[in-house]
């Protein structure tokens, strides 16, 4: 269970990891050492996985962004390792979740354009042993993408 300081610690982190620990520690009201002490506890517990960099898809030339809903035929282990295996491959999938529901599994999938999507498309998914259905919805607007949990 997170402690309120911990919780002050990583709502600020998640705003700003390359805050010194004398200005993360002046935002939550601790002395420096002590917030250095449960920065590094909450990393060695795993609640801190890594810190990133947040990067504008856009602005680095990834214009096109996809939510694709993957359907296997049969749920046999073999393809579903290797369709997992393969995922964890392709650097244009930002994300994929097993999913209950009609579909699968659910990717959001980052390229420069229509064509490259097209590739990613034909020379991937198509190309796994066991996919039934894909059905894409390309994004047309971002309203929202955010990744701080809300830690409060």
């Amino acid at each position: 269970m997170l402690s309120k300081n911990d919780r002050c610690i990583l709502a600020e982190l998640q705003r700003d990891s390359r805050l010194t620990m004398q200005e993360l520690a002046d935002k939550v009201g601790m002395s420096s050492s002590a917030v250095w002490r449960r920065v590094k506890s909450l990393e060695q517990e795993g609640i801190i996985d890594r810190y990133a960099v947040i990067v504008n898809p856009k602005k680095a030339g990834f214009g096109l962004a996809s939510i694709v809903h993957v359907s296997l035929a049969r749920h046999e282990q073999t393809h579903v390792d290797h369709f997992v295996r393969e995922v964890l491959r392709h650097p244009e999938v930002l994300e994929c979740f097993a999913t209950s529901g009609e579909a699968d599994f659910h990717l959001r999938v980052v390229v420069e354009d229509i064509d490259a999507y097209n590739v990613f498309l034909d020379d991937f998914i198509f190309r796994l042993p066991g996919v039934s259905q894909v059905r894409s919805n390309i994004v047309l607007k971002e309203i929202k993408a955010d990744i701080a949990l809300p830690l409060k």
